[in-house]
């Protein structure tokens, strides 16, 4: 049997977990999914994640949360990290810092699936090499399953891009986030991993990338520091909904999804 994931791109402040209210069971029922990623890391008021907000959306249906930079926004994190074991962070993160890069989780009918989580180096924090880190956790995950997913958080579509082919025929799906523009890219790679540059956000989409965008101008204006406030306008979902073969781990259908939620 195949397994349906649903993966929903970053989610965004109140906005975003409202989306997620109002949508994320209708789309669980008409794709038929078996397991709800979501990325968190802007989902307490638009930069981090704290243990409240995580619980808010693992209630609205979410199995499993990845991250990024702004995992680290919200003091809470630090702590709440070390024990939520259905939140990963960038594997490629140093050694000893809080938290798992990879997480196994089991859908209702039993099946393994392996979340991993990695951040660019583009335009980005200098962390470790995700490509030679990925090498290292797919090899210990594929002794538990087939099926890894991975969630690529970084900023340049060309290393996006390098990560999908390199690890293609490896791994399950290699889907981008950070950028919250959803691109029109996804597709099914030579070596059988399904591929998309960004899955989007959940959130306000009459801003800038989520924000107000009367801050984000007068940041661009000014070149001053602003304090940046969550918009509320426009509400969408941005997601991809991924079926793979339960026995290979190979993607066979990648579809990317947007809804309006008022």
């Amino acid at each position: 049997m195949p397994v349906k994931l649903l993966f929903l791109g970053d989610v965004v402040g109140k906005p975003g977990r409202q989306a997620l209210s109002y949508e994320l069971h209708r789309l669980i029922d008409r794709y038929f999914v078996d397991l709800v990623i979501a990325n968190g890391e802007n989902a307490a008021g638009g930069f981090g994640i704290t243990e409240e907000t995580a619980k808010d959306l693992f209630g609205c249906g979410i199995h499993m949360l990845t991250s990024g930079n702004h995992i680290w926004d919200k003091k809470d994190a630090l702590s709440f990290i070390k024990k939520e074991e259905k939140l990963v962070r960038p594997a490629n993160y140093p050694e000893g810092t809080p938290g798992q890069g990879s997480a196994i989780i089991r859908t209702a009918g039993g099946v393994k699936v392996a979340v991993l989580n990695l951040e660019g180096r583009v335009f980005m924090n200098n962390l470790d090499c995700p490509f030679r880190v990925a090498d290292r956790e797919i090899e210990r995950l594929n002794v538990e399953t087939p099926i890894i997913f991975v969630d690529f958080h970084a900023e340049a579509t060309s290393e996006k891009a390098a990560l999908g082919f390199y690890l293609d025929g490896r791994v399950s799906a290699v889907v981008g986030t950070h950028t919250h523009v959803q691109t029109s890219d996804e597709r099914i790679l030579p070596g059988g991993t399904a591929y998309m540059t960004d899955a989007g956000m959940c959130g306000a989409f009459d801003s800038v990338i989520g924000v107000r965008k009367e801050e984000a101008i007068e940041r661009f204006l000014t070149q001053l520091p602003t304090k940046f406030e969550v918009a509320k306008k426009n509400i969408r979902l941005n997601a991809v909904v991924i079926e793979v073969n339960e026995t290979s781990g190979k993607a066979i259908s990648i579809e990317r999804i947007s809804v309006s939620c008022g």
